[in-house]
């Protein structure tokens, strides 16, 4: 893998962004991205998203933006870093990809190498995105066997140099095709310790040739090192399991929640007890959103149901882990009847929107199941977060943020832990709410304590919250 090759990185969200970052600390990469206005703010040295810092940015010399098509053609390796969503029959939506696709293949070169990092089901690479780069670039795909073809007719890997018109033969069908890799992303939004530098790199390649080429261009800037797959498709089997197997820990742990509830037993109380034995994974109850956790076993579960095997458990948690938002809301109406706080017409004021704490994205946050859900008993809900861009809560999901007076709640809602609410403080978080109302601290951000009842005021913190401490 040559530094004088130019690397495009196409997609710039908080999984691209630092990938071209980190190359362009090394080479000369180009940042493609079909938004303008998020190529504007880059161009000014800045990442709306905050995965990538001023400074940061300024390093990475070698780094240009751009959403001219034509400039991709500069390049021999392209890294594709699109979202895979869900629609909302929760089915894999590969449009972003399919699209990425046809826009790499318009520019695509003899010997050049698409890379996908972005999460998808096994097989989905060469299935789906192959034909796409073929029918658009009119090129051919090399695979293994083409490769040890070319090793029988006497070409060595670094380069055409055996004579005889078998060497000129395997030129020209290599000269006709492209290579293929697969590298899954570990982006963890929000996370400041690990980092893109420090995780480590699962690669594979179409051919033996291509997965040397994409494990060494990895190893140039993972400190972490790397894992070569021995094919695509184990590549991204190992990708979709990741936090397939998060999500199954996690419904675990939210059902436990469920039956401790009705048991009349605190659940981070048994959690932490049971937390002394050394080897009990530290999950949590609570909201699964954000692009990955909730969304990737969808992809998996697809390509099972495709070939005939119906997965009971990933669904199962599935379905545990997308009620949460409804269960919520749900305890939260029953805690104020028992405080005979008149439900309709009451106000709750929900803290926190974003997906995760500390992090802007708002990407598939399962907070507005809550909304939605106390929105059908006629309850008046405001939002307030810090992080959160106001325009983005108001165009994703119809929400407008607003930080409410003190004193006019009747019921406040903890769903994220961003550090400024842990700054506040138990007192001035209960001073939001009306002299009697609820606080439902669902990340157990604040300590027990504080939550005792003073005086006349009622502060609750219901024993069946759910906790969304993660590891």
């Amino acid at each position: 893998m040559q530094r004088t090759e130019t690397v495009a990185v196409i997609g710039l969200g908080y999984v691209g962004l630092p990938l071209a970052v980190a190359f362009g600390r090394h080479r000369r990469v180009i940042g493609f991205d079909v938004n303008i206005a998020r190529i504007a703010e880059l161009e000014a040295g800045r990442d709306s998203t905050l995965e990538v810092e001023a400074e940061e940015l300024a390093q990475a010399r070698g780094l240009e933006f751009t959403t001219d098509v034509e400039r991709l053609k500069e390049a021999t390796v392209y890294i594709v870093t699109v979202p895979t969503p869900i629609d909302g029959a929760r089915r894999p939506d590969l449009t972003p990809l399919l699209r990425a696709s046809e826009t790499i293949g318009a520019v695509l070169k003899p010997g050049d190498l698409v890379i996908f990092e972005s999460t998808v089901y096994p097989g989905c690479t060469e299935e789906v995105c192959v034909p796409v780069l073929e029918g658009v670039s009119g090129l051919r795909y090399l695979t293994a066997g083409e490769s040890a073809l070319r090793q029988v007719q006497g070409e060595r890997a670094s380069g055409w140099v055996q004579p005889g018109a078998a060497a000129g033969e395997a030129r020209a069908a290599a000269d006709a095709g492209f290579f293929c890799g697969y590298s899954p992303e570990r982006i963890n939004p929000g996370d400041k310790e690990h980092r893109i530098e420090t995780i480590r790199k699962v690669t594979s390649g179409s051919t033996p040739e291509a997965a040397e080429r994409v494990d060494a261009l990895y190893r140039q800037i993972i400190t972490a090192g790397t894992h070569r797959a021995s094919s695509i498709r184990v590549a991204e089997a190992a990708k979709v399991i990741e936090n397939t197997q998060r999500d199954v820990n996690i419904a675990l742990i939210n059902e436990l929640a469920l039956i401790f509830n009705r048991l009349g037993i605190d659940t981070e109380e048994v959690l932490q007890a049971a937390g002394t034995k050394w080897n009990f994974l530290p999950f949590r109850p609570g909201l699964v959103g954000g692009h990955c956790i909730g969304v990737d076993p969808y992809y998996l579960t697809h390509k099972a149901q495709e070939i005939g095997y119906h997965p009971e458990m990933i669904l199962a948690g599935r379905r545990i882990n997308d009620g949460m938002g409804a269960y919520v809301a749900g305890q939260l109406v029953k805690a104020m009847l028992k405080k005979r706080i008149q439900v309709e017409g009451s106000r709750v004021l929900v803290m926190g929107l974003t997906f995760k704490e500390n992090c802007p994205d708002l990407h598939n946050t399962r907070v507005v199941d809550i909304l939605k859900e106390l929105a059908e008993y006629d309850v008046t809900v405001d939002v307030c977060d810090p992080w959160a861009s106001p325009e983005e809560a108001q165009h994703e999901y119809g929400t407008r943020l607003k930080d409410p007076e003190d004193g006019a709640s009747d019921a406040i809602i903890v769903a994220v832990a961003h550090r400024q609410f842990l700054d506040m403080g138990a007192d001035q978080i209960r001073a939001r709410g009306r002299p009697r109302h609820i606080l439902y601290d669902l990340k157990y951000l604040l300590p027990p304590n504080s939550l005792r009842p003073a005086a006349l005021t009622l502060w609750e913190r219901p024993r069946e919250s759910a906790a969304i401490r993660r590891r």
